[in-house]
């Protein structure tokens, strides 16, 4: 039976987010917590691995206090059973840091047949923590992955190339990080919400990793995050021939350097 682990972050949710006019600051005081969107593919994806050959799934975080909050959505989501590495670090951690406690948490759960990241998380979206994870670990990694199957030990995996796609097979162990595309994440029914209150979850403490001080400080460090506002030109063409409006657009866009 393959062993599967999925890694997933707790984020802020972005709809709650607000962005102040004055400053352009961000506004996060109503701001709630979610599993961020791609993770849910990724734990998506090893739920059916999971349904369909009879691996057992666990699952992986690191954040801060709050990622305590997620531990009963993301086990009603079908995993087995959630590790978490619930520490202040995690609040100033880029893709660097995060891979690098995700990879001796892994070392120290596993061994995995299979590991199975979001293409990115839906606030940095670094794309960097699947990759540098698979290095850590000295596993091959396959990006963009849009199809996997596990087959005799092998996995076997679409990727997305921008207007192509190319299949890889490679011997497991391997790190695959997943697309939005692979499939859609189900909402856990009331059944599953219940029963998520009954698996297993443990805290993994960080000082228990043996990760040095050079280890957990960012090599990328986010001095200040400002929002973005779309100011809309709101420009209207209006003349009775389709034709004529289709060329004054064009004209436009040539104008402002767009094609």
């Amino acid at each position: 039976m393959s062993k599967i682990l999925v890694c997933y972050k707790w984020v802020l949710d972005e709809q709650d987010i607000r962005v102040n006019a004055a400053d352009a600051s961000l506004d996060l005081s109503r701001a709630k917590y979610k599993i961020s969107d791609y993770d849910k593919n990724a734990i998506e994806e090893a739920v059916l691995l999971q349904e369909g050959q009879g691996a057992t799934v666990d699952a992986v975080t690191f954040g801060g206090d709050a990622v305590r909050q997620s531990l009963k959505d993301l086990l009603s989501r079908g995993p087995d059973k959630v590790y978490y590495i619930a520490d202040p670090a995690a609040d100033k951690a880029d893709g660097y840091v995060t891979a690098g406690v995700l990879a001796v948490a892994a070392r120290k759960t596993g061994p995995y047949d299979l590991i199975i990241c979001g293409e990115g998380s839906a606030d940095a979206y670094n794309q960097q923590v699947a990759p540098r994870l698979a290095a850590s670990l000295g596993l091959p990694a396959i990006t963009y992955v849009q199809s996997l199957k596990l087959e005799d030990g092998r996995v076997v995996a679409t990727r997305k190339l921008g207007d192509c796609t190319e299949v890889v097979t490679v011997e497991g162990p391997a790190v695959v990080s997943v697309v939005p595309e692979i499939n859609k994440p189900r909402i856990p029914s009331l059944k599953q919400v219940l029963a998520a209150a009954k698996k297993p979850s443990e805290e993994i403490k960080i000082a228990d990793l043996g990760l040095s001080p050079r280890q957990l400080a960012a090599k990328t460090v986010t001095l200040t995050v400002k929002g973005f506002v779309m100011n809309r030109k709101n420009v209207l063409f209006k003349e009775p021939a389709q034709a004529d409006n289709v060329a004054k657009l064009a004209a436009a866009l040539a104008k402002e350097g767009v094609c």
